[in-house]
């Protein structure tokens, strides 16, 4: 028996992961389903976005399938992205993306580093307030196992990897991302290998988007690119994601956000967090059930009504699949 955590969080996450729970529910597999909070609306209510007991169950469990979080967009203090701890007291370092429109020949996995660059928290304020500084941090172990994860996933899939940088510019940092790439592909001979600078990887996605089948990059490069991905697929609503390390728990989340211009109005796609739910029964071993609501889900348009969606897959779920 695996032991989920159900985190619906801000916005539409308190109608996507109740959807994406109700899709896994007609499959009868072996999950326990523990619900737990976070988000701004609980900081909001007990001044921490990720409560201990929320952090206590996660750390007790096999997976977690979290909603999504509405970050303001000015510094609350004492706030802090329920996700982005998560990710860094897990060192779920590598967060994989799919992206997928078999027709239009689109089929690619971006995976982003998930725990510096960027995105690392070292900003600061000098010069009375007149200049904002942001460290981009890019170590080399950071760099080594996120680029042999990558390498792992495109041996499963066609066996093409990019390696997406600006190192051109960005030369000590993106330079030692680069570095560091090359030698780790060395150790999988079978590999097509290639680079690509972050700007112009961006124009091939749009021009060429067949060309690419796993991308790996820093994680602000990352996040844009895997948007990209997703409008070019339809859209964040169809987008999943999955934030996984070296043990358990893993965690899984749609890429959209809490969009709280829809929320409460019944209209949010479920779709990407029910996709994300199929990235979690892969991570748990129910790979046949995962592949089950891929197929489904892509082939399931959302009808502007999120019960209807998910009740239109969930009918497809019982008469297709077979334990």
């Amino acid at each position: 028996m695996s032991k989920v955590v159900l985190i619906n969080g801000d916005g539409i996450g308190q109608e996507v992961i109740p959807a994406a729970r109700a899709v896994l529910t007609v499959l009868n597999l072996p999950l326990e389903f523990l619900e737990a909070e976070a988000g701004f609306g609980t900081f909001e209510k007990t001044g921490n976005a990720l409560p201990l007991e929320t952090l206590e169950m996660c750390e007790s469990s096999d997976a977690v399938l979290f909603g999504a979080t509405g970050s303001p967009m000015v510094k609350v203090e004492g706030y802090q992205s329920p996700i982005l701890t998560l990710r860094r007291h897990f060192d779920l370092f590598a967060n994989l993306r799919p992206a997928l429109l078999p027709h239009q020949g689109i089929d690619m996995l971006i995976v982003r580093e998930n725990t510096e660059g960027l995105y690392s928290r070292r900003e600061r304020v000098e010069d009375n307030g007149q200049t904002a500084i942001a460290e981009r941090v890019i170590t080399a172990r950071a760099s080594e196992r996120i680029v042999r994860v990558a390498c792992e996933q495109a041996m499963q899939r066609r066996k093409k990897l990019t390696l997406v940088h600006k190192a051109n510019v960005l030369k000590e940092t993106c330079g030692l991302f680069r570095q560091i790439g090359w030698e780790i592909v060395k150790d999988f001979p079978e590999l097509e290998v290639d680079e690509v600078l972050v700007d112009a990887a961006a124009m091939f996605m749009v021009e060429n988007p067949g060309r690419f089948d796993v991308m790996v990059t820093t994680n602000l490069f990352g996040d844009i690119l895997s948007d990209l991905a997703a409008g070019l697929t339809g859209g964040l609503g169809i987008a999943p994601s999955a934030n996984v390390g070296a043990k358990k728990p893993a965690v899984f989340e749609p890429v959209h956000g809490s969009a709280p211009d829809i929320a409460g109005r019944g209209v949010a796609d479920p779709r990407a967090a029910i996709l994300s739910a199929a990235m979690m029964l892969d991570f748990l071993g129910h790979m046949t059930a995962a592949e089950t609501i891929r197929r489904i889900t892509y082939a399931t348009s959302h009808t502007g009504d999120t019960t209807r969606t998910t009740y239109t897959i969930i009918q497809q779920l019982e008469q297709q699949y077979v334990r």
